[in-house]
């Protein structure tokens, strides 16, 4: 429990720019969590399992109070989130079951890629140019399939995939917005679901206080620090100071892929 200061902070940290920016902080969550694990001497091969696990079982948490309040804006368009959430269920359910036997090593290059993407679309403040309209239920459960299994890879509430889709798509930003939050919560909880049942299998090569995959100190301080600093995010959206605090974050996320990266070689 002596590492609980860091899973303070880091849900802290997370929790304030998740509700400045709109993202989720997996991407920042699970580096952090890597290192915290590594430290402790947890099992080798499941760190990065661990971390994912963890993360998602965070969002999961996360995820309501952003849900709620986009719902009550009238910005969640529930016609698009029902039939993609089979979708996602499936997606996220299946990622978390090829995880499980993917060596730790190619989970690790699979999340650096990703976070550069990230780190990259942040910078420029990519969206695309609405070209299409919203498919048919199959299409929408399908997509909703690829969202929930990339999500389950990289730890994240699918934000990041799911609003360029939706602008793709001739959603308005703010629909979009609300609508990814919306879908962010079935992909956190089918993966959390997904990485409790999973690493059930490994239970006998996992530390003490882990549910699965879940390690449930750092989900515990994770969760209490992050609620209370999501409102602080939230207030300042407005302020001058977003863009200087939104390439910070982005320059963060650099320096952690960098790092992985650094570590991989």
């Amino acid at each position: 429990m002596e590492w609980w200061l860091i899973y303070l902070l880091t849900g802290a940290f997370v929790g304030f720019f998740a509700g400045l920016l709109g993202i989720g902080g997996g991407l920042i969550i699970v580096p952090v969590l890597i290192s915290a694990f590594t430290a402790q001497d947890f099992p080798l091969d499941r760190i990065i399992h661990m971390a994912l696990g963890t993360t998602l079982a965070t969002i999961l948490f996360t995820s309501i109070s952003s849900l709620r309040t986009h719902h009550r804006h009238g910005a969640v368009l529930w016609n698009v989130v029902k039939p993609m959430t089979p979708g996602i269920f499936m997606g996220t359910l299946g990622g978390t079951v090829l995880v499980s036997v993917m060596p730790g090593n190619i989970l690790s290059v699979i999340f650096v890629i990703f976070i550069f993407y990230a780190a990259t679309q942040m910078l420029l403040q990519f969206r695309p140019s609405p070209m299409f309209q919203l498919p048919g239920k199959i299409g929408l459960f399908l997509i909703g399939t690829v969202i929930g299994g990339v999500s389950s890879l990289v730890a994240i509430g699918g934000g990041l995939l799911s609003v360029p889709f939706l602008t793709l798509c001739k959603v308005k930003l703010q629909q979009a917005i609300g609508t990814a939050a919306a879908i962010g919560f079935p992909i956190a909880l089918a993966g959390t679901i997904g990485y409790a049942v999973n690493g059930s299998l490994q239970s006998e090569q996992l530390p003490e206080y882990s549910l699965g995959y879940i390690y449930l100190p750092a989900l515990a301080w994770l969760v209490s620090a992050s609620i209370v600093t999501a409102p602080i995010g939230a207030k300042m959206t407005h302020s001058t100071k977003t863009s200087i605090l939104r390439t910070i974050f982005v320059v963060l996320l650099y320096s952690l892929g960098i790092k992985m990266l650094l570590n991989l070689v």
